[in-house]
């Protein structure tokens, strides 16, 4: 299956239910399953910050106890939309299509765990399926192909 390399915390984020969008700054014609690939860096002080920081400590987290360098979960990345309208002061982005319809609106916590700049592509990704114990993979940029399991 196809998998993706995401820093933490961002990963742990998906994996435990909190985030259902990847922000990006490319897309994929991809859609279907994908494996989320915890990185072996760790960003401190995003993990500081109150939004990040509650969510980890929900499911028993911080900076100290984030796995890296592991497969987390998998998923399957349903749809790609590029951010075409941002709005700083509010907190919030969208996805406005060509006809000018409103795809997807992206706020509240969501909106705190990406990076919603215009140009950018937030990936939905559904049914997340949290592994048992993560599995020690090295990762790769970009989509790249992980032999493992499939859940």
């Amino acid at each position: 299956m196809k998998a993706i390399t995401i820093i933490q915390p961002w990963a742990t984020l998906i994996a435990v239910g909190e985030k259902q969008f990847e922000t990006r700054s490319w897309s994929t014609k991809y859609r279907g399953e994908l494996a989320i690939h915890a990185g072996k860096k760790v960003d401190r002080e995003a993990c500081q910050k109150p939004e990040i920081q509650a969510a980890l400590e929900r499911h028993g987290y911080t900076a100290d106890n984030l796995p890296t360098g592991a497969v987390v979960a998998t998923c399957d990345l349903a749809n790609v939309y590029p951010i075409t309208n941002h709005f700083e002061y509010s907190g919030e982005a969208a996805s406005i299509n060509a006809e000018g319809v409103i795809e997807e609106i992206f706020e509240g916590n969501e909106y705190a765990f990406g990076w919603y700049e215009v140009g950018r592509y937030a990936w939905e990704l559904h049914a997340v399926r949290r592994l048992p114990e993560p599995i020690p993979e090295k990762g790769q940029q970009g989509l790249w192909n992980w032999e493992g399991v499939s859940l």
